[in-house]
């Protein structure tokens, strides 16, 4: 019965082509994982990195390059009974000694995070950039070594408490967004581009010319792309677990519902962007077009949040974000399929499927 259905054939076609080509088995499948590999490897949870600072070398060089050691040797942690236990917080400073000009130089061409020039007993000026985040952290590290090493007394005492459990580190929350990252790339890319290689090369009218059904040859092309899908978010998971020991709190069967409903959703939209474009150049500008902003913007590798309450509204009604939100919730959170955020997300990712799909069949070209 199988071997007769116009769908089973092509979709058994499409699975076949696929695994023929190994540079696409990489892509879907190797480059996330490395990826996953390096950021998780890259962000696990490990000691501050010391901060590199460059002293302008002068009469009063030595008494700051004295003060920051001192500090250093303070947060070493200490044999017998340590009243003042090494913080895991605070990072260290290390001070390079160099001539003014010289100091100038690795400012001005951004490879140095913090200049100190000493002007006198008691007071000292800084050069760096206030855009960059570390240059103004290592500002105020600095700044603080040097009020206390001339005589400040801190009036409170703060007490740190690490947060370092699973579910909460970069990697946990960086998991879902490769799987989310996937789902868009396979949709725009395996669906979109891969229908306008076929008109390019003629191949649709070929398909036009047969008894084809063209349901059949889309939904043959939506089910080989759920059927990527598979592998795809497992082994992911699987890396995750085994190797950074991130946490599956919520039911995987949830898990795989929101990640198909984000694969259709993307599909759509590869579709719509496939529907007219007759060259390359043309569908990968359009997909670029389509999947820089979210891949930015969408909370896969920083938060949502960063970019303001004005930008909200726009970033939530991307699929991407709603993607990513939804599985980090049902990954990291436990979140059930009643939950009102994982509904929202099926909601939102819903209607650009529907919405897409509808538009992209009004106005397809075959040929």
């Amino acid at each position: 019965m199988l071997r007769n259905s116009p769908f089973f054939q092509l979709y058994l076609a499409r699975l076949r082509e696929f695994w023929r080509q190994p540079a696409r088995i990489f892509w879907v499948y190797g480059f996330p994982l490395l990826l996953a590999t390096v950021l998780g490897y890259a962000f696990q949870s490990r000691p501050p990195a010391p901060i590199l600072v460059d002293l302008v070398d002068g009469p009063d060089a030595a008494r700051i390059a004295d003060a920051i050691r001192a500090r250093d040797d303070g947060l070493a942690p200490t044999s017998g009974s340590p009243a003042e236990p090494a913080s895991p917080v605070l990072a260290p400073v290390r001070v390079v000694l160099r001539p003014r000009a010289a100091a100038d130089d690795r400012m001005d061409k951004g490879k140095s995070v913090l200049e100190v020039i000493p002007e006198g007993p008691s007071s000292w000026t800084f050069r760096y950039d206030p855009t960059r985040p570390e240059s103004v952290s290592a500002r105020q590290v600095v700044d603080d070594i040097l009020e206390r090493a001339a005589g400040r007394k801190d009036v409170g005492r703060a007490r740190d408490i690490p947060v370092t459990e699973p579910g909460a580190r970069y990697i946990d929350r960086l998991i879902p967004g490769l799987i989310g990252l996937n789902a868009m790339g396979g949709g725009l890319w395996g669906i979109g581009f891969f229908l306008v290689n076929l008109r390019i090369g003629k191949l649709l009218k070929c398909y036009l010319a047969t008894p084809m059904p063209r349901h059949d040859f889309l939904g043959a092309l939506l089910a080989s792309r759920l059927t990527f899908l598979v592998p795809d978010v497992s082994a992911l998971l699987l890396l995750g677990v085994l190797a950074f020991r991130m946490p599956v709190r919520g039911n995987l069967l949830v898990f795989f519902l929101v990640d198909v409903a984000g694969a259709l959703a993307f599909a759509g939209i590869g579709l719509l962007v496939a529907s007219r474009a007759t060259t390359t150049e043309t569908v990968s500008g359009l997909m670029n077009l389509v999947m820089l902003p979210m891949y930015l913007l969408s909370g896969v590798f920083f938060s949502t949040e960063n970019f303001g309450e004005a930008a909200q509204p726009f970033l939530q009604a991307l699929p991407l974000t709603q993607l990513v939100t939804a599985l980090r919730l049902v990954l990291l959170d436990g979140a059930g399929l009643l939950d009102l955020g994982v509904l929202k997300a099926l909601a939102i990712l819903g209607a650009w499927a529907a919405g897409t799909f509808y538009v992209a069949l009004r106005i397809f070209r075959w040929n």
